[in-house]
């Protein structure tokens, strides 16, 4: 049987199936850096840090944090293996075996929060528009269309997925909240007001910073498929 990208498995990636391109890059990374998580790990900031300050640390955050999701992308690409596989040259195979079991372990632990903060999202808009309030549907909804994109691989998840829906249903939402967020806000105000304390400048970048890098496990495995290292980056 021919092999896909969707059955790969940890040999390295042929060229025939590296086809992805900086702009499929940069669609995949910026839907997954925009999701209702992120966003609400952006509420810890506020008002803890004034609203000047936490768009420092959101810069210098994400600056640290992607460069080092950027580095580790351009391993998996240069390797062509996914993350876990790039252990054993420094770990010793069954050595890897660890960092794969604990990897293993974020995403099922990852997976819980987003699907609640997805479900609920869904609910309150379902609620608003339909009287429907039923948040556990949703959730096995919303883990239906993970499995499938799972199973559907990288490239198909990104081809088929991200540029045709993805993309546009990630910029209306950002529109939207933005637009919520904003009318009615004196900006002048915001801007100038300083935070109420609770969480220090650097712990506010460790944050942040924790966001991006906690793709690092996974970046390999999607960056494997690109055509070159600068778009890998």
């Amino acid at each position: 049987m021919k092999a896909t990208e969707t059955s790969w498995g940890v040999t390295p990636v042929p060229d025939r199936l590296r086809t992805l391109s900086l702009v499929d890059g940069l669609l995949l990374w910026g839907n997954l850096g925009i999701s209702l998580l992120v966003l609400v790990a952006g509420a810890l900031l506020v008002p803890a840090l004034g609203l000047k300050e936490a768009f420092a640390v959101i810069l210098l955050g994400a600056v640290v944090g992607n460069a080092l999701l950027g580095l580790a992308g351009l391993i998996g690409f240069e390797r062509r293996v996914p993350a876990m596989v790039l252990l054993r040259d420094p770990l010793g195979r069954r050595g890897s075996y660890l960092p794969t079991v604990l990897n293993v372990g974020q995403n099922l632990g990852w997976a819980p929060f987003e699907l609640i903060v997805i479900a609920t999202a869904a609910n309150a808009l379902a609620g608003r528009l339909f009287d429907f309030h039923t948040r556990w549907v949703w959730v096995l909804v919303f883990g239906a269309v993970t499995l499938a994109f799972a199973l559907a691989g990288p490239i198909s998840f990104v081809r088929k997925w991200v540029r045709r829906f993805a993309l546009w249903a990630v910029l209306a939402s950002t529109a939207y909240l933005t637009w919520w967020a904003l009318t009615g806000a004196d900006l002048g105000r915001l801007w100038s007001q300083p935070g109420k304390g609770g969480l220090t400048f650097w712990q506010g970048v460790d944050l942040t910073v924790a966001m991006a890098a906690s793709w690092l496990p996974l970046a390999a495995d999607y960056t494997r498929f690109n055509r070159d290292g600068r778009g890998a980056f």
